[in-house]
């Protein structure tokens, strides 16, 4: 008979804790551990060896292993997969959790883990391999610079407003800068916003450089046909094509647009028993990254005249599929049409762009996988959002 194994890892960078389970019908599961070990995939590599020679197993078994979805990323899933060992790593916000629970320690958290492997309560999380994983980390890290830029515009402003100074119009354009600069202060003041702008400075300088090295990475033959379809959407332009393409990986894997959009998190939670049916806030599981990023394309589809497109929009389409272009037309003007149609019967802005996004990510699905001939590509059947 074949033993299959499933080894559960609750990692940190200091440890790992380890722990064995076998699952069994109709009687208690038997389970090896839990032990704690160093912070290394040989240590784990040993375990699963010591108790090969404590079971006497031959061929004729299956193991593997699992971690929750954190500070590794995937360079332990990537060093047991090379040494030969099947693994997962397990999305958080899908896994089975224990209801009631007061205690949280690394070995509990291992047996929660290893029950998810043994009964499928969880989903796993995609691992992006060789040039798509390298990409995905550029363009995260572009986006770490962002924020920080996004913080040193706040300082500023925050810096400003306590002594007294406000400026009245559109902020951060060269009038505003020329207005920065030639601001009267005091001595010590001035050299401290003269530091606040040096740094403003040197991060918007950086994130034009990383803009310019992902138009050259979108440019490849690898990425390009894929772009050029997703810039035909409104809101979508090459930092978010290529997010989504780097980041989703296989858009085959997901049966259906709705199915994506879950994966994303677009999707609200639902409470409902018996002939009550409540819905929650959306589900915010999966890739938060995506998420916000087809929340701000949203934002910016829902802006403008129905129908409407700009000179930059018309850019992008230039070249592409007359199909292509054709799906990317209706799917803009019905999502700005339902935004406005959801505002006009009183829904909150923040509800009525999540439930854009969600469509948007439905479209964009269809695209991907060559769903376009019959419109609408989004799939309708989910729920709308009632709550952002």
């Amino acid at each position: 008979m074949k033993i299959i194994l499933k080894l559960a890892m609750d990692v940190h960078s200091s440890s790992f804790t380890l722990l064995a389970m076998e699952p069994t019908i109709g009687i208690e599961d038997r389970v090896w551990g839990p032990v704690k070990v160093a912070p290394d995939y040989r240590a784990v590599i040993a375990f699963i060896e010591s108790l090969k020679l404590k079971l006497g197993l031959d061929n004729e078994y299956s193991i593997e292993c699992g971690y929750e979805a954190g500070c590794l990323g995937y360079s332990l899933y990537n060093q047991l997969t090379e040494a030969g060992i099947k693994c997962v790593i397990l999305a958080p916000t899908t896994m089975l959790s224990q209801k009631g629970k007061r205690i949280k320690t690394d070995k509990r958290d291992a047996y929660v883990i290893a029950q998810c492997l043994c009964y499928g309560g969880y989903s796993p999380v995609y691992v992006p391999t060789g040039q798509d994983g390298a990409v995905k980390e550029y363009l995260r890290m572009r986006d770490d610079h962002k924020q920080a830029l996004k913080k040193t515009k706040q300082q500023i402003n925050a810096f400003l407003l306590r002594h007294g100074h406000q400026y009245i119009g559109t902020k951060w354009t060269i009038r505003h800068l020329t207005w920065l600069h030639r601001l009267e202060l005091d001595p010590m003041y001035r050299e401290t916003l003269n530091e606040y702008m040096a740094s403003y400075e040197e991060q918007q300088s950086k994130i034009e450089r990383f803009d310019r090295r992902i138009e050259e990475i979108a440019a490849q033959e690898r990425y390009m046909g894929k772009v050029g379809k997703l810039g035909c959407f409104l809101g979508i332009r090459k930092y978010t094509a290529l997010s989504l393409i780097v980041e989703t990986g296989d858009f085959h894997r997901f049966p259906k647009g709705s199915i994506y959009a879950a994966f994303l998190g677009l999707v609200p939670g639902e409470h409902s028993s018996a002939d009550d049916v409540k819905r929650l806030r959306l589900t915010k599981a999966g890739n938060s990254h995506l998420r916000r990023l087809l929340i701000e394309a949203a934002e910016g589809i829902c802006k403008g005249r129905v129908g409407q497109k700009s000179k930059m929009l018309r850019s992008r389409q230039l070249g592409q599929d007359a199909a292509v272009i054709t799906y990317a037309d209706k799917a803009n003007v019905r999502l700005r049409s339902k935004y406005y149609r959801m505002i006009r019967h009183g829904k909150k802005k923040n509800v009525a762009v999540a439930a854009i996004a969600r469509e948007l990510a439905c479209f964009i699905w269809g695209m991907m996988t060559g769903n376009i001939r019959q419109f609408p590509g989004a799939d309708t059947s989910a729920p709308a959002v009632s709550q952002g």
